[in-house]
């Protein structure tokens, strides 16, 4: 039987670039790799010739001899495509996973061990000033009693005599060497005889680790630290994982916060906004003095500098911004009434009669309001 174009085997045409090719080949050898299709020789065929037709193909000079000649240029002695076995050390990164044609990690390798995420919810005044807490983290740790190894203490486990300890067993398909997963130590080398009564031969057991972490002052909800190797312990030997602690901060009733700023609301007296004065306003660490000027409109926006959160970095603080409110009494005494009644009747009264406005009633409302108190 003849053989297929090579260039038709992969389904590219002759002009295709390198890319290209290693695509096309990558696709069809995850297709139909054996280990995807036990027992199938049809997809074992389609396999090898893929195989084949890239290991010529991705060779320049070999595609060359092959464009000029066809399967003649390549064709070494005994019929058998002239291949370079080093070509089929790259296979692995073709799949993205070492172990196809051997090389790879054996699976009972040393292996870093998981990240961890605690999420901690603190109060605003604690995000505000910065705080050290006590965390218990559930984890996988080495076991005690084994330290690791598996086995009981004074026994250790037989290398597998079907791999030799490799984790993997190789076999000829052709032209081509395949390793797969030893199915007798499912990859990990070793035989336990005696495994660790404690951890039944995982090597690890789960424990709860008590740590103190520092929160830092300015620190802000979905922020995140890093705690370098407070995460699991690996397996067979291998690094622990790091732990991450997610923040939340709870609201605080008065502050409202955006970024390193804080916003609030000021309820202030008519009098006040109308003439001027100065009020009181509550910030992180105490009271500050804000100057109101006089004819201020409700809702005006102050400023104050630097009595926002401090900058999880350290360096310096954001802004206050003091919101005003009027403040309407729900009671008033007698006299107060009364003049509240006299400034009414002072205001330009409502009627349905087309109405001229004067020069004076062109005044703004709290230049009228000021005649009044002034």
């Amino acid at each position: 039987m003849s053989k297929r174009d090579y260039y038709e085997v992969l389904g590219v045409s002759h002009s295709a670039e390198d890319g290209e090719i290693k695509s096309a080949y990558r696709k069809l050898a995850l297709q139909y790799h054996p280990d995807r299709n036990p027992g199938d020789t049809n997809a074992e065929e389609h396999f090898k010739e893929a195989a084949e037709a890239y290991a010529i193909l991705a060779d320049d000079d070999k595609r060359h001899r092959y464009d000029q000649f066809g399967h003649a240029g390549v064709t070494g002695a005994g019929g058998r495509p002239d291949l370079d076995p080093t070509i089929f050390t790259d296979f692995g990164d073709i799949f993205g996973f070492g172990d196809i044609f051997g090389g790879g990690r054996r699976r009972g390798g040393p292996a870093r061990g998981a990240d961890l995420r605690y999420d901690l919810s603190i109060p605003f005044s604690e995000a505000a000033a910065g705080v050290e807490t006590t965390l218990q983290i559930p984890r996988l740790e080495l076991c005690d009693r084994c330290d690791g190894s598996k086995s009981e203490p004074g026994s250790r486990a037989q290398t597998c005599p079907q791999c030799q300890g490799h984790g993997q067993v190789r076999y000829q398909q052709g032209f081509l060497t395949v390793a797969r997963t030893c199915g007798q130590c499912r990859g990990s080398g070793s035989i336990l005889n005696n495994p660790c009564t404690q951890c039944r031969g995982q090597g690890r057991i789960e424990k709860t680790r008590t740590l103190t972490v520092k929160i830092p002052a300015g620190i802000a909800t979905g922020q995140r630290m890093r705690v370098q190797g407070e995460g699991e312990h690996g397996a067979n030997g291998g690094p622990t994982g790091d732990l991450y602690v997610v923040i939340a901060v709870e609201d605080h009733p008065f502050f409202h916060r955006d970024g390193d700023d804080l916003w609030c609301e000021v309820p202030v007296t008519f009098p006040t906004l109308v003439l001027g004065g100065t009020i009181s306003v509550p910030t992180l660490d105490d009271d500050e003095t804000l100057s109101i000027p006089k004819g201020t409109q409700p809702e005006s926006r102050f400023r104050v500098r630097g009595k926002g959160m401090p900058r999880v970095s350290g360096r310096g603080h954001g802004d206050l911004y003091v919101s005003v409110q009027v403040q309407v009494p729900d009671k008033l005494s007698r006299d107060q009434k009364e003049l509240v009644e006299q400034l009414d009747k002072t205001m330009p009264q409502k009627s349905s009669e087309p109405h001229v406005r004067s020069d004076a009633e062109d005044r703004p409302f709290f230049d009228r309001v000021k005649d009044i108190f002034g």
